[in-house]
């Protein structure tokens, strides 16, 4: 049975740790934009020029990733047919950078 809570700083804080799934690239980009974030794609999956696998690398940069521009990156993640399942903040009320691309 789930508590009932007014409306607080706790409560809010709760709604933003759990994981919510999008494919808008408005709200991709600025999630990650807010952390320091930028598009890559993991090095050894490339292929004849195309993205491989996605991901948000953040400083210090990944030695395993290669930063891609934001359309290339879009435009892989439309193809790929996939969403971006992320975090706002973490139950501590602190910014969170947990993420993962899963089936849309």
């Amino acid at each position: 049975m789930k508590a009932s809570h007014s409306k607080t700083q706790d409560h809010s804080t709760a709604q933003d740790s759990e994981a919510q799934k999008t494919t808008d690239h408005d709200v991709i980009r600025k999630w990650a934009d807010q952390r320091g974030g930028k598009p890559a794609t993991v090095k050894a999956t490339e292929d004849n020029g195309h993205a491989g696998i996605l991901r948000i690398d953040f400083d210090p940069p990944d030695e395993g990733l290669k930063r891609i521009g934001w359309d290339e990156f879009f435009e892989k993640f439309d193809d790929a047919g996939i969403a971006f399942l992320h975090q706002d903040r973490t139950k501590d009320g602190e910014l969170s950078r947990f993420h993962k691309f899963v089936k849309s």
